[in-house]
């Protein structure tokens, strides 16, 4: 007798939320219904920051119904996700994916918002993308978008692929209400970071810009193709910046051996790596090319 291919399907789909279903976890941290999260540790939660409104008196329901106190280990608004420490350790950690996501593959979106159990919703990954700046004002370095169903109080919970191993991390906070999957391992590094510093760390530079057309004739200096760069407008006091020796009315062009045209060019390389080394600033000034060893400071 032949094999129902869809029967398998579901039963795969089944035992995936069930075994993710284990370390996902329902947190109450805040006055309206409990979110979720997930157990990347033994005594660790990563939730959403956005759910965590209390820092006392956290509530973390377990898959085998039991509670937990937790106190807040560190938060980082820009990616909208925080750490949750257990008083005792609990059931044993998710497993992250070997592999990064794919568009077409198939996954579910799990959540733990109720006592009543894990919730689970069926989809694709229907896009990757980034870097993007997402309503904080923080750059997200990459983005999973699914067309699952985030039901509330699935903030904080996984994405999940056919074996039940986490793909990522699912937040309604970073793009007004529009739901997002930080992919797991730009979310296992922040809570590493959380875990050691309670916060995680972002490059600063001290300067005001806007973009600029580069004249023709300028761009000959740079020895490149290159049509804009940042045309620096203000330089904070004391700042890094002004200690490396970035004036007004120069034109950053470069980073790091890398070209910068905008913005979101500027802060993807200023990413908490960069925060206390040296970096070299390429700016045009009179026309002509200056490199300036700046170090980054913390934002």
């Amino acid at each position: 007798m032949s094999k129902n291919v869809l029967v398998e399907l579901s039963e795969a789909m089944a035992a995936a939320a069930e075994q993710a279903g284990k370390s996902t976890v329902m947190v109450n941290a805040r006055r309206r219904m409990p979110a979720s999260g997930i157990l990347v540790a033994a005594d660790s939660v990563l939730t959403a920051e956005h759910v965590v409104e209390r820092e006392d008196g956290i509530r973390v329901t377990l898959a085998d119904g039991s509670e937990a106190p937790a106190r807040l280990a560190g938060r980082d608004p820009g990616s909208d996700l925080a750490l949750l420490k257990l008083e005792h350790p609990a059931a044993p950690p998710a497993d992250a994916a070997p592999t990064p996501a794919r568009v077409g593959q198939l996954v579910l979106v799990l959540g733990r918002p109720s006592e009543a159990g894990i919730e689970a919703s069926l989809g694709v990954v229907s896009a990757l993308g980034g870097p993007v700046r997402t309503g904080r004002g923080a750059m997200l370095e990459r983005y999973i978008r699914t067309d699952t169903i985030s039901y509330p109080g699935f903030s904080g919970g996984p994405l999940v692929d056919a074996t039940g191993k986490v793909l990522g991390v699912n937040t309604s906070g970073l793009a007004r209400g529009l739901p997002l999957t930080i992919p797991v391992d730009l979310a296992w590094r922040v809570a590493e970071a959380l875990a050691k510093h309670g916060h995680v760390k972002y490059g600063y530079l001290g300067v005001r810009s806007q973009p600029v057309e580069i004249p023709a004739g300028t761009q000959k200096a740079l020895k490149r193709e290159q049509a804009v760069g940042l045309l620096v407008v203000g330089v904070e006091d004391d700042s890094p910046a002004a200690t490396g020796g970035l004036m007004v009315g120069d034109i950053l062009v470069g980073i790091a051996g890398s070209t910068v045209s905008d913005h979101d060019g500027l802060f993807r390389h200023l990413g908490g790596e960069m925060v206390g080394k040296a970096a070299r600033i390429e700016v045009l000034r009179g026309g002509q090319v200056k490199n300036l060893d700046v170090t980054v400071g913390e934002r």
